[in-house]
């Protein structure tokens, strides 16, 4: 038999696909990219052709010398790196390499696998293809565009602002995005509207219609307490009389399967997940688990796509399971699949994310997997499954009431089929009631008594602040970034402080206000959302082989460069004040300031570099130490999660982790045995 060798990007995918396969496969790993442009110049030769310099990442010297070493041994050779632009640029970039021997000339394929399964991985390589040089030249093409802004932008925000700041195309676009959003939160002024119900009664049941207007077709606003009160006035002690009644059957269309914003999305809202925290469970489970019964297995298709499509046979097998497991009204007919409906450009190569084999529920999966790892996997079977579902049914009832010169509404709805919700709750409260147990028996003209009015004052509230889901589909729907960039691009704005977190919710610094100043100043191409995703239309276009990536550059490139240029001469330095604190220097007595650093918070003391002093940055919690007393304080682990401790630790070693959920007994447990240790982990400074 002879000799192969299967060239994967990560050590986990190599642990995986030994299993699969016999003695005659090597499986190694190139530990993600091995050729890339230097971080110590542009890398980009602007006078010939935007044509990137490519060298050897340090330290990746050795690891390619052993993939050169195996490929001479080996009869065939699998480059078989992940299904996206990214992974093709490792095949071809190790393909180059492995050229230079003319030995492997003949014997060197590409072959690529949405799932880590036996069966997948077998028919990938009875399927061998050529580099895909259209996914190649897209990625060149968005790696020489942030290499440029990256590149020709950043050094000018350190002269202008501070050092170690940055600038991306989309990442410029999303800070952009949050600071408009915060101006609006500031500028709103709430307006005053007030709403007026009213219980009826009806037999034994208690009914609550609400308040609608003169005119039965239109919707009248009440603006202030002196419209309730003249409606009040006028209405007097007069009956309530049904004028029309409507019943219909309305529908609630299952879900579609994850995309990878959607599933950012979902995470964060139910589970509380980090986009990057999502991403890096959903990696392990795709790169294969030890599952007890099943062996190593990738749980879950590839985890960085934009399209709803599923496969025929995933399709088929699914609504099969639902008709043995739930019965045949349950299993939706037919192929579900469904087009993008925003009118987004879609890179359809990949499949929505779904379990690779539904005998693995996520009861049969929990004991082999870590908490965060069964609760993701938990979400995206239960959606998958919900996708190829029937509808929800509800029979609604719509009703209009006349008193006096008035109108009011009378609406509600009784569930009488479950369909998909028997799986997958769209809102973890949603009432499966419908609002009624029974809805009541209304007919025209029947009279309906009186119980008591309820009048509420409100005010209008501002938009929202983002959160890390909802700017992931801010993103998404604005077509800006594609599924592989939102994680990395929200946690470089956490990293260099340009937004905080607090409750989900981003808020931007006064250094992310100066970025974005000085971007939108000076580079409002750069920001704009339309040019952005114009851009990102162009990659696709690339992608498909319908334009030449170094066109897109040359058409791009000079007037980056004029603007910096001109940035340069006409931009003044702006001063970022540091925020002052109480605490005294003990050196020289100067009031000391927050700064930040890799791992948060710290205090400084402003006389730097004459005085170099300082302390780690203590925030308190605002209650006491349940075993001592002493004041606890709010800290951060190496991994990002918040916890609260003891302030006289080590001597107390009370800590507790932020935000306990239910069922989190036997994890709380297990991480207070580790208290110490992660005491010790963590940089206060």
């Amino acid at each position: 038999m002879p000799n192969s060798l299967i060239i994967v990007e990560s050590p986990a995918k190599v642990k995986t696909i030994s299993k699969f396969l016999g003695k005659n496969y090597t499986i190694d790993a190139t530990m993600g990219h091995l050729i890339d442009m230097p971080k110590s110049s542009l890398g980009v030769d602007i006078e010939h052709g935007y044509e990137p310099k490519y060298i050897t990442i340090r330290g990746k010297g050795e690891l390619l010398s052993k993939l050169k070493k195996e490929a001479k041994k080996a009869d065939r050779i699998y480059l078989a790196t992940d299904p996206d632009r990214e992974g093709e640029a490792i095949s071809w970039h190790l393909l180059n390499e492995l050229l230079k021997d003319q030995g492997n000339q003949s014997k060197i394929s590409r072959i690529s696998f949405n799932e880590i399964t036996k069966n997948a991985v077998r028919k990938a390589l009875e399927n061998p293809r050529g580099i895909d040089m259209g996914l190649v030249n897209a990625q060149q093409a968005r790696r020489v565009m942030d290499r440029l802004v990256g590149y020709t932008i950043s050094p000018l925000l350190w002269r202008k602002i501070k050092k170690g700041l940055s600038a991306g195309r989309v990442q410029s676009v999303a800070l952009k995005m949050i600071c408009d959003r915060e101006s609006e939160i500031a500028i709103f002024v709430p307006e005053e509207y007030w709403t007026l119900d009213v219980k009826l009664r009806h037999g034994k049941s208690v009914l609550k219609a609400s308040f609608y207007g003169r005119d039965m077709d239109k919707k009248m606003p009440l603006n202030k307490e002196s419209d309730v009160e003249a409606v009040l006035e006028s209405v007097g002690d007069a009956d309530f009389r049904v004028m029309e009644v409507h019943r219909s059957e309305r529908k609630k269309r299952a879900p579609l399967p994850f995309t990878t914003s959607t599933m950012q999305q979902e995470a964060s809202r139910r589970l509380s997940f980090s986009t990057q925290k999502t991403m890096r469970i959903a990696q392990s489970l795709y790169e294969g688990v030890q599952i007890k019964g099943y062996g190593s297995i990738g749980l879950i298709t590839y985890l960085r796509t934009d399209s709803t499509r599923i496969a025929d046979e995933a399709d088929a097998a699914a609504r099969k399971y639902i008709a043995d497991n739930y019965g045949e009204a349950y299993a939706a007919p037919g192929l579900q699949t469904e087009k993008d409906t925003k009118g987004a450009k879609i890179q359809d190569a990949h499949e929505a994310i779904r379990p690779t084999n539904l005998s693995i529920t996520p009861q049969v999966a929990k004991e082999s997997l870590g908490r965060d790892e069964y609760r993701l996997y938990r979400l995206i079977y239960e959606r998958f499954l919900a996708s190829r579902m029937q509808p929800a049914l509800y029979d609604t009832l719509n009703a209009k009431l006349s008193a006096g010169d008035f109108y009011f509404s009378l609406s509600g709805s009784k569930m009488k089929f479950d369909g998909f919700l028997s799986v997958y709750k769209m809102d973890e409260t949603e009432d499966t009631d419908g609002g009624f147990r029974s809805l009541p028996d209304l007919e025209t003209g029947m009279m309906l008594r009186r119980d008591e009015f309820i009048k509420e004052q409100h005010f209008t509230q501002p938009p929202a602040h983002y959160t890390e889901a909802s700017l992931v589909k801010a993103l998404e729907e604005g077509g800006i970034g594609r599924p592989s960039t939102y994680a990395p691009t929200i946690s470089t704005l956490l990293t260099r402080h340009y937004v905080i977190r607090e409750k989900k919710n981003l808020y931007v610094t006064e250094l992310g206000n100066a970025v974005n100043d000085m971007m939108s100043k000076s580079f409002p191409s750069i920001i704009d959302t339309a040019f952005t995703a114009n851009m990102e239309s162009q990659l696709d276009s690339v992608a498909e082989g319908k334009a030449e990536w170094k066109s897109i550059i040359g058409d791009f490139y000079p007037g980056l460069s004029k603007a910096v240029e001109k940035a340069n001469q006409e931009v003044e330095k702006i001063r970022i004040q540091d925020e002052e604190t109480d605490i005294l220097c003990d050196k020289c007595g100067k009031r000391m300031v927050i700064k930040y650093g890799p791992h948060g918070k710290f205090l400084a003391c402003p006389g730097f570099p004459e005085c170099r002093n300082t302390k780690p940055f203590i925030e308190y919690a605002g209650f006491s130490c349940p075993e001592c007393g002493a004041e606890c304080v709010r800290k951060r682990s190496k991994k990002g999660r918040i916890f609260y401790s003891c302030s006289r630790y080590p001597d107390c070693a009370y800590m507790a982790w932020s935000k306990p959920r239910k069922n989190e007994e036997n994890e709380e447990s297990k991480e207070n045995e580790n208290k110490e240790n992660e005491h010790a982990s963590v940089d206060n400074g």
